[in-house]
């Protein structure tokens, strides 16, 4: 049980970084293709990218419960690898919900379409760069 939960934070980080590549980069544009008209592709994208929104909140959560530090009566050990990308757990779940809350209601909305759009896709890749760094930096080989 112990191991388990030990490799648990690498389990959601992969999830986190899988699934942002997954919907972003390759079944929101293939809906664009494949479905009858825009209108609708953006009706289902929008859908995804919300339960994105919640797989994200999910992994970062369980991120950054496990790197809280912990009292285990060692002196000195140093920073471990969760404690070190706090930081980016934490961007890339505020970066998350501002495209949800922020940005998304414009887009559903068609206010200013073309900024919105840019917008949210500039955050959203910018998450994935968040959970691509966290991914990267747990997967070290002297972390494993």
């Amino acid at each position: 049980m112990r191991a388990f939960l030990l490799r648990l934070p690498l389990w959601a980080a992969a999830l986190w970084w899988g699934s942002l590549t997954t919907i972003g980069f390759l079944v929101v544009p293939l809906l664009f293709v494949h479905l009858p008209s825009p209108a609708l592709a953006g009706g289902m994208a929008a859908r995804l990218f919300t339960a994105q929104t919640w797989v994200t909140v999910a992994c970062t959560v369980l991120l950054l419960l496990a790197s809280r530090p912990r009292d285990d009566g060692e002196e000195g050990a140093g920073e471990s690898p969760l404690q070190a990308v706090r930081l980016t757990v934490v961007g890339g779940l505020l970066l998350a919900l501002l495209v949800e809350f922020a940005v998304a209601p414009r887009i559903v909305a068609r206010e200013n379409l073309a900024l919105w759009h840019r917008a949210g896709s500039a955050l959203y890749v910018l998450q994935w760069f968040c959970a691509a760094i966290t991914f990267w930096r747990l997967t070290k080989r002297e972390n494993l």
